[in-house]
């Protein structure tokens, strides 16, 4: 993070406020994991949790926005193999489905525990810095890893999210749904409804697509019901309504901040939504003037990601 600057001003003048790291990394694990879904988009579960007999400890377990299980890893210093390390417990994880959903239902609910999606677990590496070796090695490996690098300001804290690989997925998603228990057809994806859309529905939302990844470094993930797209917190998920020929486009913004407009923009507070939690504004998106009069929206919803 070392383009990054930050100053205090008093007046007219300037004074930079030197990055720092922390002190001991056991003081970064606390404050994250006491403010993980407002800093990483991550649900905690569990701190140092012991790997059996796989030895070792994972230093944090969580459950992201889209219902994925996330192992989250700090480091310090620039020589620990913080990703390897990662890896192994990587491997702990994808053995013991069961442990963790109990975990799951034992903090967030039998509901949220059903519906884990075990088709790509995350990594998080949280560090000071990472070498120019570890950004490069990490597009070879075939899981979905994020870098994460944070600094200290003061009484402030940055993070950056310096690279993010997709990974492989599966298509284990938990348990067997009630659908292929009674071999009842199972449901469409996204991507299939998107796939059988209206040519002027697809075009639209290739338009849309384009305007969210063109923010830097932005990801777009395909879950199962919607796209989500993603900094180092989803910042906008979007289904389609093949019937009724829109886009639907979830923000993460507060609507008390919103214009809302009726059958344009919806308050989601209180009702739910799909790959985001807290204030979400819902948009609806059915032509071109409607993605130009929405794209103020979108940029303030991936400024806050």
């Amino acid at each position: 993070m070392s383009n990054l600057k930050v100053f205090k001003v008093r007046g007219r003048d300037v004074t930079e406020v030197p990055g720092e790291a922390v002190s001991v990394e056991a003081e970064l694990q606390h404050l994250i994991e006491a403010n993980m879904e407002r800093m990483l988009g991550i649900r905690f579960l569990a701190t140092e949790y012991r790997t059996g007999r796989h030895g070792g400890r994972i230093d944090s377990l969580g459950l992201d926005e889209n219902g994925t299980p996330v192992i989250v890893e700090y480091k310090r210093a620039k020589n620990e193999a913080v990703i390897v390390q990662a890896l192994s417990y990587l491997c702990w994880l994808q053995d013991h489905h069961h442990e963790f959903e109990n975990l799951v239902r034992d903090k967030l609910g039998e509901e949220v525990a059903g519906d884990v999606d075990w088709s790509a677990p995350r990594i998080v590496c949280v560090a000071g810095a990472f070498t120019y070796h570890e950004t490069v090695a990490v597009e070879t490996i075939p899981h979905r890893i994020d870098l994460v690098v944070y600094r200290v300001f003061g009484d402030a804290v940055a993070l950056q999210l310096v690279s993010a690989t997709g990974g492989t997925r599966t298509s284990a998603r938990g348990k067997i749904s009630s659908s292929a228990r009674t071999g009842a057809a199972a449901p469409k994806s996204v991507q299939q409804y998107l796939d059988a859309s209206p040519r002027e529905l697809r075009e639209l939302y290739a338009d849309l697509d384009e305007l969210l990844l063109s923010h830097r470094d932005v990801q777009r993930e395909p879950q199962l019901h919607y796209f989500s797209y993603r900094r180092i917190k989803n910042v906008a998920t979007v289904r389609i309504q093949p019937r009724n020929k829109v886009l639907v486009v979830n923000l993460r913004l507060d609507p008390d901040a919103v214009d809302l407009c009726d059958g344009f923009t919806r308050d989601l507070r209180g009702l739910g939504s799909l790959g985001l939690q807290g204030d979400v504004v819902e948009v609806r998106i059915a032509s071109r003037e409607d993605l130009d009069r929405a794209a103020g929206l979108i940029q303030r919803s991936v400024e806050t990601g």
